[in-house]
């Protein structure tokens, strides 16, 4: 059974920064493809940033150039540093493995409990 804990979000001003974490228990962390979505109110959960289990990293437009998706694989741990932040980044964020690269549909119906990020103008 595959679990994951997200860490790290809070209140922080616009153009801050913020540093997620996400520990996944599993054994095929070090195969999967990564991915951090977010869920901000009345809106369905999208995909932000995805990493293979090579490195290869993918984002969506909006936040291009200012977030940073990594992993550890010795400590099934992935990141995200978010910069320069802006209100419309405000939401819960989750992470999940993916199906496969390029389709960020998450590979697994187990959930964990997010991680508030608030971005205050």
């Amino acid at each position: 059974q595959v679990q994951f804990v997200e860490s790290g979000g809070g209140l922080v001003q616009a153009g801050g920064s913020l540093r997620l974490s996400c520990a996944a228990s599993g054994s095929t962390f070090r195969l999967d493809v990564m991915v951090w979505y977010r869920q901000a109110p009345g809106k369905r959960r999208e995909f932000v940033a995805g990493i293979s289990s090579g490195g290869h990293t993918n984002y969506m437009d909006s936040v291009k150039g200012r977030f940073t998706i990594s992993r550890d694989n010795a400590k099934n741990t992935v990141y995200l540093q978010m910069n320069s932040l802006k209100p419309e980044d405000t939401a819960v964020y989750y992470c999940n493995a993916a199906l496969r690269w390029e389709n960020w549909a998450p590979k697994f119906d187990d959930w964990g409990q997010g991680t508030q990020v608030t971005v205050s103008s």
